[in-house]
């Protein structure tokens, strides 16, 4: 099962779906794959997942020893923010709670750097986020890109992938709807299928 998992991690990895490497916020938010089969792939599946996507962009150091209740809190988070960009691209009210938790997510972390004094080097100013405030600036950090994202000029191209089952979303260039080739090669030979059958029938 594990040979699976990662090989479809692997598979995903490669292709981004376009905006991710943009909005860190749209990269979490397609970290739980609906693929072809009925399968479903979470790349926060475990504590140690969690704490490798987050390392692998910067929210986290290696050895954050992530536990469950984090994991949760992470997933949680995920779901609001997928909420809240199922309303923006259906142009649906905002689920209340799904607002509740991104600015709860946003009030957890201190914004401002505060100062510090290096005995070598001098003053300096740092985020404050210590190990135990990890997850915090984790969450506080997705949900501001979330929000960036949802209030900012890229909103308008914010869209579904258009290749059932596929549940990622994108930033839509062009008439694009797709988040990879793979899926647009499924959306076009169903296309094809369909015209195919229809005609028969007629």
């Amino acid at each position: 099962m594990r040979n699976v998992t990662e090989s479809l991690n692997d598979e995903h990895a490669l292709q981004p779906a376009p905006g991710a490497e943009q909005y860190p916020a749209l990269d979490f938010a397609n970290s739980a794959l609906a693929l072809p089969g009925g399968q479903f792939l979470d790349l926060l599946g475990t504590p140690a997942d969690a704490n490798r996507w987050l390392t692998e962009r910067d929210l986290a150091p290696a050895d954050a020893g992530l536990q469950e209740m984090c994991l949760g809190q992470l997933r949680s988070l995920r779901e609001q923010i997928r909420a809240l960009f199922a309303s923006r691209v259906r142009g649906l009210p905002a689920l209340p709670a799904a607002l509740s938790a991104v600015n709860d997510a946003l009030t957890r972390a201190p914004t401002a750097a505060l100062l510090h004094w290096d005995e070598k080097t001098g003053p300096y100013r740092a985020a404050p986020h210590p190990t135990t405030e990890i997850v915090d600036h984790a969450l506080a950090t997705l949900a501001a890109d979330a929000a960036d994202l949802l209030t900012g000029p890229d909103a308008e191209r914010l869209t579904a992938c258009g290749s059932p089952p596929c549940n990622r979303y994108l930033l839509r260039h062009g008439r694009r709807h797709w988040c990879s080739t793979r899926c647009g090669d499924r959306a076009r030979a169903a296309r094809a299928y369909a015209r195919r059958t229809g005609t028969r029938k007629a």
